[in-house]
C-alpha cells in the first residue's frame, strides 16, 4: 500500500474517496463476503463501489441530503455499509443502533439524533420503529432489507424495499452518469461521517461525532504497528453500533484492503469462523472470556490422558508465554517443549475454535485480566490489549509483539500524545479524536478541554513507557481509612475463575471489600451434572450449598494473591439471575453498569454490610426482551470469606 500512495495522501480521503481509489487499485479483488443459506458470496471492491453508488442515488431521491441522518439497526450484513457509505457519498451522516435496543430506546435515540431515516434488516427491526412511529416525526422513511414478512407494509410509502432503493439509483445514475462521482468529489476528510453512541454507563448514550479522518487515520496507525496484507481475513461480528466495529469496517479495511466476511447471523457467528479462519480478531473481553470457558469445557470433557497432557503443556506454555511477550531468548530446552506442546496440545486445540490462522487478537472495551492475557499467549493465541474510546476511534493504545505486558495496554499508537493530569486522568491527542458530542457543546468542551482528550480513566506511564490503566476515575473507591482500591481489577481478578462469569465490587467509604457474584451457568452447570448435583434453573443452581462453598474456594485464591489487606474480599453473595442487558445492568457492550447496579440490588448491598445476615428473602424481578417482566420470591445467602 504504502508503494502507490503515502499516509498523507490518505487522510486526506473521505471514506467513499478511499473506496473509489481502492476500486482503481485491485477491483477484482474480494472486499466483502457473506454466508447465505450455507453458501459464501463475494463482493469485489467494484462490486462494493457499485452498491454504494445505487444506495447513494436512491438514497439522495428519497430526500437524504448534506448534514441529514439515518440510522442503523441490522445485523451485520453488506447491505449496512452500502447503506453507511452510501450515506457519506451523498454528504448524509449515519448512526448505528444495537439491534438488541427496545422500541422506547430507539425512539429517545433517533429524537436527540435528528435522524430522517432508518436502516432496518428484518421484520423485527422494523416493528421496533413501527411501535414508536409517533413519536419520531422526523424519519420519512424506514428502508428494510429482508422482505420477509413485510408484504403487508408495501402498501404504505413510509417503508421502502432496499431493492426498490437500489432500481431508484441505477435510474439516476443512467439519468446522470456523472452525478455520483461529482457527489464523491465533494467529500472532505474532516467532515463528520458517523455518529457513534458511548456505552451509556450512566444514562442515555451521547452522539460521538466521528469523522472521515478520525476511522481512516486508526486504520492506518494500527497497521504500521502491525502490518495486514491485502489477503487477510476478517470476521465482523462484533455489533456495528459499537466501535470497535467501525474501527475495522470503515478503518482498517478501508485503509489497508482486507477481506470482511459476515456470518450467516449472529447464532452461527462462531462456527462461520472456523470455516473464514481469520487472520486478526478483535473483541470485548467478553468474548475471549467465554472462548476459554469453551476451551476448559472440552479440555473437561476429555480422555485423563488428555487432562494430563493439557495440564503439563499448559505450565510450559506459561513460562514460554513469558519469554515471548517480552521478547527475551528462550531457553532452548523449554523452546523445545513448548514446541511439542503446540504441535500435539494447542494446534488441535485453537484450530477447533477456529483462530489456526490467527496471527494476533485484540480485546478492548474493557480491562481483561492480567491471568487471561497470559493463557492466551501460553496456548499460542497472540493476545494484545488495546486502550482507546468512543471518542478517539476505539485505538490509541497497543501492545507491540515482543512486547505484551499483561498488567499494561501498551504504548501510544504512531502520531498519538499521551499525558497524565495532576488527579491522574489520561489524556490523549492524535488525528482520530473525535470533534465532540452531536448537540452537546458544554458536554464536547468537557472532553476537549485544553486540546486534550479527557478520558475520564485514571493511570499511569510505567518506566518502559507502557499506559497502565487503573479505572474509571468515578469508580476508583477508598475504603473508610482512605487506602484507594479498583473495583475492576478485583473483577477481573474473579472473574479469571472458570466458574464466574460476572462479578461487582463495593466497599467505597466501608470497612471492608464486599461482592456479589453471578456464576458462569455452562462451566458450574458441567461441574454440578459431573457430581450428580441436581438443579433446574440457574437461580435453583446458584443457590445451591456445594456451588457456594465452590466459589469460596475461588474468593480465597484471589485473596491470597492480593497485595494489600484491604484488597481482600470479606463478604460475597451469589446473585440469583444472570446481570443482563435488557434489565438495564449492563450496557450493551458488557460493562456493568454501577451505579444502577446497587440502586437495583440496594437490599442486598446494605446485607453485605450486615454481618449478622447470613440470609434473606428477597423478590426477583425478571425483564424479557419483549419487555414483559415477571417476578419470583426466593432466598439469597450471605456469605464471610474464612480467613479474611
Amino acid at each position: 500500500m504504502t508503494n502507490l500512495i503515502n499516509t498523507d495522501q490518505l487522510l486526506q480521503f473521505s471514506i467513499p474517496q478511499l473506496l473509489r481509489w481502492r476500486v482503481n487499485e485491485s477491483p477484482n479483488r474480494p472486499a466483502l463476503r457473506e454466508k447465505d443459506f450455507g453458501i459464501w458470496n463475494a463482493y469485489t471492491w467494484k462490486d462494493y463501489y457499485d452498491y454504494v453508488r445505487k444506495t447513494a442515488l436512491g438514497l439522495k431521491r428519497l430526500g437524504l441530503s448534506k448534514g441529514d441522518t439515518i440510522a442503523i439497526i441490522s445485523d451485520n450484513i453488506p447491505e449496512l455499509l452500502f447503506v453507511a457509505i452510501g450515506a457519506h457519498s451523498v454528504g448524509a451522516i449515519s448512526a448505528g443502533i444495537y439491534q438488541t435496543s427496545m422500541p422506547h430506546e430507539i425512539a429517545q435515540i433517533l429524537q436527540y439524533l435528528k435522524v430522517s431515516a432508518v436502516f432496518c434488516d428484518n421484520q423485527e427491526q422494523v416493528d421496533k420503529v413501527l411501535e414508536v412511529r409517533d413519536e419520531i416525526p422526523l424519519v420519512k422513511k424506514v428502508i428494510f432489507e429482508d422482505p420477509r414478512g413485510m408484504r403487508n407494509y408495501y402498501s404504505d410509502d413510509w417503508f421502502v424495499d432496499i431493492r426498490d432503493l437500489y432500481k431508484m439509483g441505477d435510474e439516476d445514475h443512467e439519468a446522470q452518469p456523472e452525478l455520483f462521482e461529482q457527489m464523491v468529489d465533494q467529500g472532505k476528510a474532516d467532515d463528520v461521517c458517523h455518529l457513534c453512541l458511548t456505552s451509556g454507563t450512566t444514562g442515555l448514550p451521547k452522539g460521538t461525532m466521528m469523522t472521515h479522518k478520525n476511522y481512516i487515520n486508526m486504520g492506518v496507525r494500527i497497521t504500521e504497528v502491525d502490518p495486514l496484507e491485502p489477503t487477510d481475513e476478517y470476521v465482523s461480528f462484533l455489533p456495528f453500533a459499537w466501535i470497535g466495529e467501525q474501527m475495522n469496517s470503515f478503518g482498517v479495511a478501508m485503509a489497508t484492503g482486507i477481506t470482511i466476511n459476515f456470518p450467516e447471523s449472529v447464532e452461527t457467528a462462531m462456527a462461520d469462523l472456523k470455516e473464514i479462519g481469520p487472520h486478526f480478531m478483535f473483541g470485548a473481553p467478553r468474548i475471549y472470556e467465554t472462548i476459554r470457558s469453551e476451551i476448559w469445557l472440552k479440555i473437561d470433557q476429555s480422555y485423563w490422558f488428555n487432562k494430563l497432557m493439557y495440564n503439563y503443556f499448559i505450565k510450559v506454555g506459561l513460562s514460554a508465554a513469558d519469554y515471548r511477550m517480552t521478547g527475551k531468548p528462550m531457553p532452548a530446552g523449554l523452546k523445545f517443549k513448548a514446541w511439542l506442546g503446540k504441535q500435539i496440545i494447542f494446534r488441535p486445540l485453537i484450530n477447533q475454535i477456529g483462530l489456526l490462522r490467527l496471527r494476533r487478537a485484540y480485546t478492548g472495551g474493557a480491562a481483561l485480566g492480567p491471568e487471561l492475557f497470559t493463557f492466551y499467549q501460553a496456548i499460542g493465541v497472540n493476545l494484545k490489549q488495546i486502550y482507546g474510546q468512543t471518542e478517539i476511534t476505539g485505538i490509541a493504545y497497543m501492545h507491540r509483539d515482543g512486547d505484551v505486558r499483561p498488567d499494561t495496554v501498551g504504548k501510544p499508537l504512531p502520531g498519538t500524545e499521551c499525558k497524565i493530569a495532576e488527579d491522574g486522568e489520561i489524556l490523549s491527542k492524535s488525528a482520530s479524536v473525535s470533534p465532540g458530542y452531536f448537540d452537546l457543546p458544554e458536554k464536547s468542551e468537557e472532553l476537549l478541554e485544553g486540546g486534550w482528550l479527557h478520558s475520564g480513566d485514571a493511570g499511569f506511564i510505567d518506566d518502559q513507557g507502557h499506559l497502565v490503566v487503573i479505572d474509571r476515575l468515578s469508580d476508583v473507591m477508598h475504603n473508610k481509612n482512605g487506602d484507594m482500591f479498583s473495583p475492576m481489577f478485583l473483577e477481573n481478578a474473579l472473574k479469571f475463575s472458570p466458574y464466574i462469569k460476572e462479578a461487582v465490587i463495593y466497599g467505597d467509604k466501608e470497612d471492608f471489600v464486599a461482592c456479589l457474584i453471578n456464576i458462569d451457568p455452562i462451566v458450574v452447570g458441567k461441574w454440578a451434572e459431573d457430581r450428580g448435583i441436581s438443579y433446574t434453573t440457574y437461580m435453583d443452581l446458584a443457590a445451591k450449598k456445594q456451588v457456594a462453598d465452590l466459589i469460596m474456594a475461588e474468593v480465597i485464591d484471589v485473596n491470597s494473591r492480593a497485595e494489600k489487606e484491604h484488597f481482600k474480599i470479606k463478604r460475597f453473595a451469589l446473585l440469583y439471575k444472570l446481570l443482563d442487558v435488557d434489565d438495564g445492568e449492563l450496557t450493551k457492550t458488557g460493562k456493568i453498569r454501577r451505579k444502577f447496579v446497587r440502586e437495583r440490588y440496594q437490599n442486598l448491598y446494605d446485607a453485605l454490610y450486615d454481618e449478622s445476615i447470613t440470609t434473606k428473602k428477597v423478590e426477583a424481578s425478571f425483564q424479557y426482551q419483549d419487555g414483559q417482566t415477571t417476578s419470583v420470591k426466593t432466598s439469597i445467602d450471605f456469605y464471610t470469606v474464612k480467613g479474611s
